[in-house]
């Protein structure tokens, strides 16, 4: 394993926290993810189903656990299923857990292989009321392939077809919005290790670099120091590729003259970092990137204090909205009589910052939580604004990560450059 484990402590809470939300009667169903094939005998690198994860921090596939806290014997209110190592998988794969070490590991005393699941299932169905299914209720996932936990929801409701179906993503998000202590810790060092990656590019850049070399000095340095690479696709973006928002391919020259839009994170313990920074080719802003630049500053930090308890995102975003209005005006990209005949459904501030501000993150970059409730103590959240200008073939986005406490925002990323003047006194070391 690359990362640090957290403690089973942390996962033994998170299903405590989750049993007081599963009715009497009730028994909820995770499983791991599936290995997704490519082509010929390739498989894509395994990526652990996030609820389960948070559940068990158990990282291996073929995994299934079975919550049911008002079962009759103590023995089946948690059940964790796994993998048995066979002779072929111990030389060919590597052994996966043992019983011991996954009990160890998360806290669980009931440990079986997975072949026994459907025998265990039949005993705790005749005992159970309701059976809790998930699924990926993110307002954003485009779903086209079936998935292991797709797949296991149409078995178990065709095998129990007269118990009462609930969802459990519901309560799955909720609790997983508010993070705890440790896991701000693991988020903190895949931000670590962001940063570690973007001082060593602030040393590389120069005038003709390809994009894909920086992408390659970020691995490198993200490898290096434990992560699994990158937490999403990254976007290397100069010049006018910075104005596409999700640009991704990554394979142009650097021009002397130009910004580089960074949005890269670490991944690290399947926790992840969301960073953007804009840098310039040559290691010096212009005058009219300075500008822009400074206006998105002055976006991000007032953004940042707006965060607090019993905010709601709805507010926050048309709050952030009238602050990035005032800077277009003042930088001439839109006037007051832009604003004054705006549609409300798309602001006249909408032609250059096109997206929103915020969203939760964790262990997804989009991570899950409830957008219809305040904010909470123990949410993070991205702070992100940014300014467009096609025609200026000037991009700009500022992006840093917060966590929300009582009294105040905690910025994990509190040593990063960020100032115009910390950026180009790194580039000109």
């Amino acid at each position: 394993m690359k990362y640090q484990q957290l403690s089973s402590q942390l996962y033994i809470a998170n299903r405590a926290r989750l049993a007081q939300k599963i009715e009497k009667g009730g028994l909820a169903v995770f499983t791991s993810n599936d290995i997704y094939p490519t082509s010929a005998d390739g498989s894509m690198p395994f990526k652990q189903a996030s609820d389960i994860f948070y559940l068990t921090g158990v990282d291996q596939e073929e995994t299934i656990l079975v919550i049911f806290p008002s079962a009759n014997s103590s023995a089946h209110k948690e059940i964790l299923f796994v993998k048995e190592t066979s002779e072929h998988i111990a030389v060919w794969e590597g052994a996966k857990l043992t019983k011991e070490q996954a009990r160890n590991q998360t806290g669980i005393q009931n440990i079986q292989w997975v072949q026994d699941f459907d025998k265990t299932m039949r005993v705790l169905m005749n005992e159970a009321l309701s059976l809790y299914l998930n699924d990926n209720a993110h307002t954003r996932a485009t779903i086209e392939v079936e998935t292991r936990e797709m797949r296991l929801s149409k078995k178990l409701r065709a095998e129990y077809p007269h118990h009462t179906i609930a969802r459990i993503a519901p309560a799955m998000h909720h609790l997983r919005a508010v993070k705890q202590e440790e896991e701000i810790q693991q988020l903190q060092k895949a931000i670590d290790i962001t940063r570690a990656g973007f001082e060593r590019v602030l040393q590389f850049v120069k005038p003709g670099v390809l994009e894909y070399e920086i992408e390659a000095e970020f691995a490198h340095e993200f490898l290096r120091r434990g992560s699994r690479g990158f937490a999403y696709t990254p976007i290397i973006a100069s010049g006018a590729n910075a104005c596409v928002l999700h640009y991704i391919a990554n394979d142009q020259p650097c021009k002397d003259g130009d910004i580089i839009l960074l949005d890269v994170g670490a991944e690290y313990g399947n926790y992840n970092a969301d960073m953007t920074r804009c840098i310039p080719v040559n290691g010096k802003f212009s005058q009219r990137q300075k500008e822009v630049y400074n206006a998105v500053l002055r976006v991000m930090k007032a953004a940042t204090e707006l965060l607090r308890p019993g905010t709601m995102i709805g507010e926050y975003h048309k709050a952030v909205g009238e602050l990035m209005t005032k800077e277009l005006v003042d930088l001439k990209l839109i006037s007051m009589d832009d604003v004054k005949n705006q549609n409300p459904t798309w602001p006249a501030y909408k032609k250059y910052f096109m997206h929103g501000t915020s969203h939760f993150l964790g262990l997804d970059v989009h991570d899950v939580g409830d957008w219809n409730i305040p904010m909470q103590v123990g949410n993070v959240f991205t702070v992100e604004p940014g300014i467009y200008i096609p025609e200026e073939g000037l991009g700009i986005r500022i992006e840093n990560n917060v966590v929300i406490e009582h009294n105040r925002t905690r910025n994990l990323f509190d040593e990063f450059p960020v100032e115009v003047e910390e950026i180009e006194n790194w580039m000109n070391k």
